[in-house]
């Protein structure tokens, strides 16, 4: 069996679309849990900067983690946050 994926998304929403970029986030949430491969798919917001999001997600591999990425939500999500999102990052990790 192939070692997991985990992915580490963060977003940082623009200080005044928080809370409209976190409804977008959360629409993400189930349809990607569907998503072939998808292990884990956790949504995380900062306690103390409630701009700040993160995904954990756990994929069984990187092709399936890249299908996913293709997918008509995630395509749809970024359309609708177009201009309400600051700054983003991702990290491919493995367990060691």
């Amino acid at each position: 069996m192939a070692t997991p994926l985990i992915i580490i998304a963060r977003i940082q929403a623009k200080k005044d679309s928080a809370e409209l970029v976190k409804e977008h986030l959360m629409r993400l949430i189930a349809p990607s849990r569907n998503d072939k491969g998808c292990l884990q798919y956790d949504l995380h917001q900062d306690n103390d900067d409630p701009s700040r999001f993160l995904f954990y997600e756990k994929w069984e591999s990187r092709d399936l983690w890249q299908e996913h990425m293709k997918t008509p939500h995630l395509k749809a999500h970024a359309e609708a946050t177009e201009g309400l999102i600051e700054d983003s990052d991702l990290q491919e990790m493995s367990l060691v």
